[in-house]
């Protein structure tokens, strides 16, 4: 009998959104206590700050341009090598519920889109089984297992949930009190929210479980992502007009627009919606319009819905204890991508290499009986790190192809001197491609030659002296030896890549 591994994702989660963090609004107890008895990486990034590509990242433990996942839309593989095929092929039972989105959500010929219409569970992707959720209740493009459960079980109840897509596209609509975008009152019970039954399948698929088994499994909750339309009873616990603003937000449209013209072209196109440079936008959005009401009342909704995901972790905890799996068991915590959530004046995601998007919450609680000591790490690790750990925790040999390594036990280690987050994706005819890297105190990001960048351009930042970034260092000359240092640590290390480009298929 060996080490048991249980991996949680959220999505689109910040950072400096749970108590471990910094956070002062969402109650996160049980994260914080990962976090207070494992290893926490207070650098931590993901390498591409949007879905798919991060999440097959997490997956394979590769860089997007050697899984080839290099924007939403393009599917990885179903045989690409992955942490679930090698401990699956080890002897583990495997199992991901929740959100998956390895897959487009545009065609049916994809598993994740047409499972639960056939019943089907799996195997797929080294998983024995998946049991998939979305951002939805309502039975949309994709077919999800939770939907169609709550379509089955509560029909009444799937109208509470938001109108994501109109005619293919992602809606801007607003609701809630102040008509921010994606918020709508859900009169839904928690108790049949997503989050509420991700953990409740998750311990449903360990139940099944021998107490000797070797599992890993994936439990991934599709929050605090938007739609914002959580539960009425948890948003009532957060009145949004008693919230401040976040820290990150300027002040007002003026003040928005002085910090965005020291930036690239595209920030500030996109503030004043002169144009779109990524799908999951909805293009009826425009930043420029959106209010600080609206964004305490977003803040409000997704306080509310870190704090259901933290309770149901810890429902899933107490299972895994009264098993007495506890002491043999590895968690890892982490999620894809931040938010905006008001930084900038804006809201959702997009090619913008900034804390808010890149850097995440990640936490490995080793298994007790290991004896690895409680400790916060400083230095820079990445999402391409957690299935080499993982490898490593089962007693498994790491394989070649995994281009991570093990995350450190312990500060100080001299390896862990960067880490590196790209962007590659075209919208609407506009090309972006980002290459970033975090070294010491600064956050660089390199443009590549586009249709809208010459190659010239990009962002410096010093994120000890300017923590929200506001003060693009780029082209001041007292910054010019840092940053020329900077460009040359990038262009070494950059990872390699896969020769040859995965189709995309849109929408996503």
């Amino acid at each position: 009998m060996g080490r048991k591994i249980l991996l949680i994702t959220t999505d689109q989660q910040r950072y400096d959104g749970l108590g471990f963090a910094g956070g002062r609004f969402a109650k996160t107890p049980v994260i914080d206590g990962l976090a207070a008895t494992g290893i926490t990486y207070r650098q931590a990034r993901n390498q591409c700050a949007v879905c798919m590509p991060a999440r097959s990242t997490i997956l394979t433990g590769q860089h997007i341009r050697m899984h080839g996942v290099t924007a939403n839309g393009i599917a990885l593989p179903v045989e690409a090598p992955s942490l679930a095929h090698a401990l699956k092929a080890a002897g583990y039972k495997t199992a991901l519920i929740g959100k998956a989105h390895f897959e487009p959500q545009a065609s049916k010929a994809f598993f994740e889109n047409n499972a639960a219409h056939e019943d089907n569970y799996g195997p797929h992707r080294g998983f024995d089984r998946m049991e998939l959720a979305g951002h939805t209740g309502r039975v949309g493009r994709s077919l999800y297992h939770y939907p169609k459960w709550l379509a089955a079980e509560h029909p009444d109840v799937v109208e509470g949930f938001f109108q994501m897509t109109v005619n293919g596209a992602p809606s801007g609509v607003g609701g809630g009190d102040t008509g921010a975008p994606q918020v709508q009152d859900n009169p839904i019970p928690i108790e049949l929210y997503h989050t509420h039954w991700t953990a409740n399948r998750t311990v449903d698929w360990l139940k099944t479980l021998d107490a000797d088994a070797d599992w890993f499994c994936w439990m991934s909750f599709p929050d605090p992502h938007h739609p914002w339309d959580v539960p009425r009873e948890a948003k009532q616990r957060f009145d949004w007009r008693d919230l401040p603003l976040p820290p990150g937000y300027p002040g007002s449209r003026e003040a928005c627009e002085e910090v965005l013209a020291t930036k690239p072209w595209h920030w500030l196109a996109w503030y004043r919606g002169e144009t779109q440079v990524n799908f999951e936008v909805p293009p009826d959005y425009v930043p420029a319009t959106t209010t600080a009401d609206h964004i305490r009342e977003v803040n409000a909704v997704v306080h509310a819905k870190n704090e259901l995901i933290d309770e149901a972790i810890g429902r899933v905890l107490a299972y895994v204890k009264e098993r007495g799996w506890d002491e043999d068991t590895d968690i890892v915590f982490t999620t894809d991508h931040g938010e905006l959530q008001g930084d900038f004046g804006m809201l959702f995601k997009g090619p913008y290499h900034v804390d808010a998007l890149t850097q995440v919450p990640l936490i490995w609680r080793p298994a007790p009986s290991a004896g690895i000591a409680p400790a916060d790490v400083p230095e820079p690790v990445g999402h391409v790190d957690i299935a080499p750990t993982l490898m490593r925790a089962a007693g498994l040999p790491v394989p070649e192809w995994m281009q991570g390594a093990p995350l450190p036990t312990a500060p100080g280690d001299a390896s862990r001197e960067r880490v590196v987050t790209e962007w590659i994706d075209t919208f609407d005819g506009n090309e972006i491609v980002l290459q970033s890297l975090v070294r010491d105190r600064y956050l660089i990001t390199a443009y590549g030659k586009t249709n809208c960048y010459s190659g010239d351009e990009g962002e410096l930042y010093d994120l000890s002296n300017d923590p929200h970034q506001w003060r693009n260092l780029w082209d001041e000359p007292g910054s010019a030896a840092i940053k020329r240092d900077l460009l040359d640590d990038l262009r070494q290390n950059l990872p390699e890549g896969r020769p040859d480009p995965l189709p995309k298929i849109a929408p996503v």
